[in-house]
């Protein structure tokens, strides 16, 4: 199956934003809705997409959204099968029964240790260590992106490239929470407020700012 350009940016769109209407793709993505839609019967042929239900608005026509079904989001790469089987088969051999918890740590601070030789400066605010947290997920394939909240900012993981790793094992997630607090410092308070595999279509976080005299507390 060999997919357009335009067909992949569709499927970027809603593997991004979620289910999306064919006009708000079409303005999202700079095609025209005709375009959009031979494209998204195409994609619903491959089996990738598929429509929701029609939903009502306050006034004009009823409007029809788009989402990735299960096989358009396992498009997306996704490492966690073969990362699964590997750590299965080492920590069994090194380590017993308690072996995948010790691996995902041991892991997860090889990841850490990378992140923060990347976010290093000492001067960088809260904001820019977020921002750096985002770009370092994304070129891991988390597809993240940072959006502003009234006392913050939300960050969200688009794509969970080792979501089958994790629904084997709950430890990643509690890890990457833990690694996410250790980056950031004590001036960060982090809130998961998405969860993928609790049905959420992402993972997503709410950072903010915690005042000087509450640190001190």
């Amino acid at each position: 199956m060999r997919l357009s350009s335009s067909q992949q940016r569709i499927l970027h769109g809603l593997k991004a934003r979620g289910a999306q209407s064919v006009r708000i793709l079409s303005q999202q993505l700079e095609m025209t809705p005709m375009g959009v839609r031979h494209h998204l019967a195409d994609l619903q042929r491959f089996g990738l997409v598929r429509p929701t239900p029609v939903e009502k608005q306050h006034r004009g026509r009823p409007v029809s959204l788009w989402k990735l079904t299960g096989k358009g989001h396992r498009w997306f790469p996704n490492a966690g099968s073969a990362l699964a089987r590997e750590l299965l088969q080492v920590a069994e051999a090194c380590w017993g029964g308690d072996g995948i918890e010790r691996l995902v740590d041991e892991r997860t601070r090889n990841v850490e240790q990378r992140y923060r030789a990347a976010m290093r400066d000492a001067d960088d605010s809260l904001e820019r260590k977020v921002e750096h947290l985002v770009d370092l997920r994304s070129e891991d394939g988390y597809m993240a992106e940072l959006r502003l909240a009234p006392d913050g900012w939300v960050l969200a993981q688009n794509h969970c490239p080792i979501e089958s790793c994790a629904t084997s094992c709950p430890h990643f997630c509690e890890a990457e929470a833990r690694m996410f607090s250790d980056l950031l410092g004590a001036e960060a308070e982090i809130r998961q407020t998405a969860h993928l595999l609790a049905g959420d279509r992402r993972c997503a976080w709410h950072v903010r700012r915690v005042a000087a005299q509450q640190r001190a507390a």
